[in-house]
């Protein structure tokens, strides 16, 4: 069993700027709403709150007016800060805690996989080729048929081919992706759409199959959504979150055309999480591109509050690619690949010139590292920007920085998460051994450095903050099956023996990975993040406590309720409602 933890420490870290805090977080600090006494209270009774704040580490019960938290404590207290009148949801021993945050994901971008051909469950060739059709069906011809999730499995020897994709769609441009993403199977009209055109009998791309830059130039084709789909995409992502808990998240690579869509979305009122959208860096400008973002930053705000439910203040740095690609930056050579190191997308001074310029003007800093060498690259510049504006500044700054995916650090770069304030972000679902790319990644990197991979528990010990996130739509947005991944880096039926035992995590490390730290990141700590008074009650019901389960059973754990301003945007049949049908 999982022991409870008595208490935890939310001191400040080493290293960790307190500063002032910025515009942005007095924007955030501003949309809170004011609680009034008089209003109707809602009393969640008889549950096991898990606050996740060291004042008070569990509760009985929580009461919420207008939306925020006003009292968390024991039963008696609670009937007596709730009033008669009270709507009172009776939880019976079941578990509370604050809204789940996702650090990491793409939440409008993945959902256009929604609205596009679902391969990925599909037996065989028959089937995806019948199901290929019927998404074409809707289709106008010259309109692209866009998918993912097809596997080389459901395909016989010779694996899919342009040949039979022209067969099946002549009048339409196609791109059909495998469910990471990384290698696409295209048609002929693709290709000539995209200039990659090849009548090569042996070359890959006559075969229709491409990957890295090839696919990147014809995703580079097709055309933008328009802002229906984009809308449409991310009610149906919104939704998923809802049901799994998350009531928070950072959209890790959000385009300008997203960032219209979600300030529409949440000036209409359609935002059932809040949203901080990551501004994407393009490699090939410098700093001067770090203007327009600002303005885009600035129109995010609309007619409403800034910060209501979505900001744009993060921005999104691509600095390597994957380990077991071979495109991750690394301090030496790869073990199976001996003539290969990788290398980052910026090098040293263009990197220096936009972190220091995007430090300045206080985004947070979301930069994608998988490879060692990546990793010090980004806390290189990382530091030498803090150096910089805060001797510029006369005075610490307030930083949100992060480093996402982290593939495998350096054991001397571990301890410069804490010192440095800058957070490192996983997603636990690559750290376990049944993901399919675990196994290259070990041999890509070799026995002593493998050890270092997706280094959670050195991170934690080390005293840097740890954030979790799902990257989806890689397979699973589920938050407790990635805490689950994280405590026992094994498969969720604990089928394989754990990688990297000594990486693994404890539960608590990973509850505030997806709670408290998150809201951190996020800028939300004034807000969320913890069960506290004032606080939003964007919160989280599971039908068990996570502590009185085995570690390999926490997935198990069923999602009950979500609130968010103490709205239900997600309700299990399970729950009653005052005053509300059985969903």
């Amino acid at each position: 069993m999982i022991a409870t933890p008595p208490h935890f420490s939310l001191a400040p870290r080493s290293g960790e700027r307190a500063g002032v805090r910025g515009a942005l977080l007095a924007c955030v600090l501003l949309a809170t709403v004011t609680q009034t006494a008089a209003s109707e209270a809602l009393l969640l009774s008889g549950a096991k709150v898990y606050t996740l704040d060291a004042t008070r580490p569990w509760a009985d019960a929580v009461v919420i007016r207008d939306g925020r938290i006003a009292y968390v404590g024991d039963e008696p207290g609670a009937r007596k800060e709730a009033g008669a009148d009270a709507r009172v949801v009776a939880l019976e021993g079941r578990m509370v805690l604050p809204g789940f945050h996702d650090s990491h994901t793409h939440p409008m971008s993945g959902a256009m996989r929604l609205l596009r051909c679902r391969l990925g469950d599909l037996p065989g060739a028959r089937e995806v080729y019948a199901e290929i059709g019927r998404c074409a069906a809707a289709k106008a011809k010259g309109a692209w048929v866009l998918g993912a999730g097809w596997r080389p499995g459901q395909f016989g020897p010779d694996g899919p081919t342009r040949a039979k994709l022209d067969e099946l769609l002549p009048d339409n441009p196609a791109f059909l992706t495998t469910e990471d993403g990384y290698t696409g199977w295209a048609n002929t009209k693709a290709l000539q759409a995209s200039g990659l055109a090849d009548k090569r009998k042996k070359s890959r791309r006559a075969s229709g199959v491409v990957d890295d830059d090839d696919a990147a130039r014809i995703r580079r084709a097709i055309p933008t959504p328009n802002a229906a789909e984009y809308r449409e995409a991310l009610r149906r992502a919104t939704a998923m979150a809802n049901r799994v808990g998350i009531t928070s998240v950072v959209d890790a690579a959000a385009s300008p055309a997203m960032l219209d869509a979600y300030r529409a979305a949440d000036d209409a009122g359609e935002l059932t999480v809040r949203v901080v959208a990551a501004q994407r860096v393009d490699p090939k400008l410098g700093p001067e591109q770090v203007d327009a973002m600002v303005a885009r930053r600035a129109r995010t705000c609309g007619d409403q509050a800034c910060g209501k439910r979505f900001r744009a203040d993060a921005a999104k740095i691509f600095l390597d690619g994957e380990i077991d690609r071979h495109t991750a930056a690394m301090l030496a050579p790869y073990a199976d690949a001996p003539d290969a190191r990788g290398s980052t997308l910026l090098d040293p001074d263009a990197l220096d010139a936009i972190v220091r310029r995007l430090d300045a003007e206080g985004f947070a800093i979301h930069v994608h590292v998988m490879g060692d060498g990546a990793v010090r690259a980004a806390l290189d510049a990382i530091e030498r920007a803090i150096a910089a504006n805060d001797a510029a500044a006369n005075g610490a700054r307030d930083r949100r920085h992060q480093l996402a995916h982290v593939g495998v650090a350096d054991p001397a770069d571990i301890p410069r998460f804490a010192t440095l304030g800058v957070a490192a972000d996983f997603s636990p679902i690559w750290a376990q051994a049944g993901d399919p790319s675990n196994g290259p990644m070990q041999k890509a990197l070799g026995p002593e450095r493998a050890r270092h991979m997706f280094p959670i528990g050195a991170v934690a010990k080390a005293g840097g903050r740890i954030l979790g996130s799902s990257d989806w739509p890689q397979p699973s947005m589920n938050p407790l099956e990635g805490i689950q991944y994280a405590v026992t880096r094994q498969p969720l039926d604990a089928g394989a023996p754990p990688v990297q035992p000594e990486q693994r995590a404890d539960l608590a490390t990973m509850l505030a990975a997806y709670t408290r730290e998150g809201a951190w990141a996020a800028r939300e700590e004034a807000i969320d993040g913890t069960i506290a008074v004032g606080k939003a009650a964007d919160l989280v019901v599971l039908d068990r406590n996570l502590f009185e389960r085995e570690p390999a059973r926490l997935h198990e754990a069923r999602v009950l309720l979500t609130l968010l301003d103490g709205d239900p945007v997600f309700r299990d049949a399970a729950i009653a409602w005052p005053g509300a049908e059985t969903p």
